[in-house]
């Protein structure tokens, strides 16, 4: 069965997990993408990694790659990396723009070698602005988009989610893959650009794009306790009998008041609450604090029984260890079981991306540092076998 991106070459230039998500996402669906490691990073590395235990993080972001080790510093080293260059169509990067001119690879020098290819970045603060060349640090990002201080309850200090970085990762494979179709009809290259910034606005967007629309406002874009919710049955949280918690998204309290008050055990027609406005509003409090003590009486367990019984838009909110054994993930690919060679039989987040045609598949786990470097530089260089025993005889290859 043929990928999508069969026909695709990659170099990988990430340090960071959300770089190299993004070049995973093209390895998963055929792409061939080679990581550019340098000796000085792998000297780092090995030492760090003596004696450690399973690199779960590096299996995921770099599964379906290969590796190519390569002393960039070493004029013969420097011109391999040119000819490499000028064999890709795509590079993604999370490095810093002063760090890549350095060696040849900036957007200028590469398109230099290669005119049509896609020079695909993550930054911190976006290409152009005072702020261009500030480090990609999500925390950082964050903390300007404004949302940290909304997330917790009122008082209590601002929450770092991280979301950021995964959204930067999705949005550089799809910026990829439109520049190019870009390519396919015009020929052209392209440089494409996502931000630490700009993924942590599109994260709130629903919330930024109000502020900017209606401006500020007492409960706009600032932390609202659970328990003065303006809809008792919408974007509230309850605790349980055994301290998980219950969510429910009902806006429309009067579709869902006669099976939420008899699971609940509230009369149906209780003059309290039997119409909308005096559940959103005259007797809003009184709701709460009735759900509040209702919902303490009964495990989460319980709970999420009732909801699925009833099919009620209204959920448990689980911990880390509920998406390991839940059968609608390993229904969809999305946790995987892998034969690792040093750590047995593992699991690994999966596929997040259905398609029916040409589906993402595991190839290969993450390679060693430099495991594939003879393989590349003889698959697309030609570079005989004489060749590539003196070019790692001289360390210029490892």
């Amino acid at each position: 069965m043929t990928r999508a991106l069969d026909d695709l070459i990659v170099l990988d230039l990430t340090r960071r997990f959300f770089g190299g998500l993004s070049a995973m996402f093209l390895a998963d669906f055929g792409a061939r993408v080679i990581r550019l490691e340098l000796p000085s990073a792998e000297r780092a590395e090995a030492a760090s990694a003596a004696g450690a235990s399973w690199n779960h993080e590096a299996d995921l972001i770099h599964r379906n790659k290969e590796s190519v080790a390569l002393d960039v510093h070493a004029a013969r080293g420097r011109a391999l990396l040119r000819e490499l260059l000028g064999r890709m169509d795509v590079v993604v990067t999370d490095w810093e723009r002063g760090e890549l001119a350095a060696l040849g690879l900036d957007h200028a020098s590469v398109s230099a070698v290669r005119p049509d290819v896609i020079f695909a970045r993550i930054s911190g603060f976006g290409p152009v602005g005072p702020d261009a060349d500030l480090p990609a640090i999500d925390e950082l990002a964050a903390a300007r988009t404004g949302m940290m201080p909304i997330l917790p309850q009122p008082g209590q200090p601002p929450v770092y989610t991280g979301a950021g970085a995964m959204h930067s990762a999705v949005m550089l494979a799809f910026g990829v893959i439109t520049a190019l179709l870009h390519r396919q009809e015009t020929g052209e290259g392209q440089e494409v650009d996502v931000s630490l910034f700009g993924a942590n606005m599109y994260g709130a967007a629903l919330d930024i794009q109000a502020f900017l629309a209606i401006g500020s406002g007492e409960r706009l874009l600032n932390p609202i306790s659970r328990l003065d919710v303006s809809n008792p049955m919408s974007g509230s949280l309850y605790p349980s009998a055994d301290g998980r918690w219950v969510t429910l998204t009902m806006p429309d309290t009067d579709r869902w008041w006669p099976a939420f008050s008899e699971a609940l055990g509230i009369a149906r027609d209780d003059p309290r609450f039997d119409t909308h406005e005096k559940r959103t509003a005259i007797h809003r409090l009184e709701l709460i604090r009735e759900l509040e003590e209702r919902f303490q009486r009964q495990p989460s367990s319980h709970w999420r029984t009732v909801f699925m019984e009833k099919q009620m838009s209204a959920d448990i909110i689980e911990q880390f260890d509920y998406p390991a054994r839940d059968p609608q993930l390993r229904a969809n690919r999305y946790v995987i079981e892998l034969d690792h060679p040093s750590f047995g039989r593992v699991q690994s987040l999966g596929f997040p991306i259905y398609m029916s045609e040409s589906p993402a598949r595991l190839v290969r786990l993450a390679p060693c540092r430099g495991q594939h470097s003879a393989q590349v530089l003889g698959e697309l260089l030609g570079q005989s076998e004489e060749a590539i025993s003196e070019l790692a005889s001289q360390g210029i290859i490892a």
